[in-house]
């Protein structure tokens, strides 16, 4: 499944996540969709991107260790069913909204728990998922300088292509 669709399904199951181990569940999920994401983009995605993506993979791996979730088996982690992120910058912003929508949800669960173990538990999650998210603000930033650089160039190439060079002081005809 494309990761856009796996994303839309994850911020689905969170928004009908009824008690705390729900969401610490889709938490979980959406750190595991962080990993297999990132992990895709450092394998197979533009190669100036693959060092970030390989944190972003890493990041995502450091916060979805199997949680002591009852019923959650291997076959239900969605991340699994990822074949590939045929948009980067449509995928990676779709990611940020997820985990955004995470650390929301896991605030909410922290502030009304009375158990210190699953407030902890929140809060580790929720650095987690805003770790995973701040490598995702920059790969979006090194893709957004990647195409400005690419404007630029072919701005360049037009203005050659009809005689004007730019120079430190300004355009030039030549």
């Amino acid at each position: 499944m494309d990761a856009e669709r796996l994303i839309g399904v994850s911020r689905h199951a969170l928004a009908k996540s009824a008690d705390a181990l729900e969401v610490i569940a889709e938490a979980w999920q959406a750190q595991a969709l962080a990993q297999a994401i990132g992990s895709q983009l450092a394998s197979a995605g533009p190669k100036e991107l693959r060092g970030e993506a390989r944190e972003l993979g890493e990041a995502g791996g450091r916060g979805c260790g199997l949680p002591d979730q009852p019923g959650l088996r291997l076959g239900d982690v969605r991340a699994l069913q990822l074949t590939g992120v045929s948009d980067p910058r449509g995928t990676l912003t779709a990611l940020g909204v997820l985990l955004g929508e995470v650390g929301i949800a896991l605030v909410a669960v922290a502030c009304d728990t009375d158990e210190e173990g699953l407030y902890w538990q929140c809060i580790e999650a929720m650095d987690a998922a805003d770790e995973s998210n701040d490598r995702v603000g920059g790969i979006l930033r090194r893709l957004a300088a990647r195409e400005r650089e690419r404007e630029r160039e072919k701005e360049r190439a037009r203005d050659r292509e009809s005689g004007w060079e730019w120079e430190w002081d300004g355009p030039t005809v030549r």
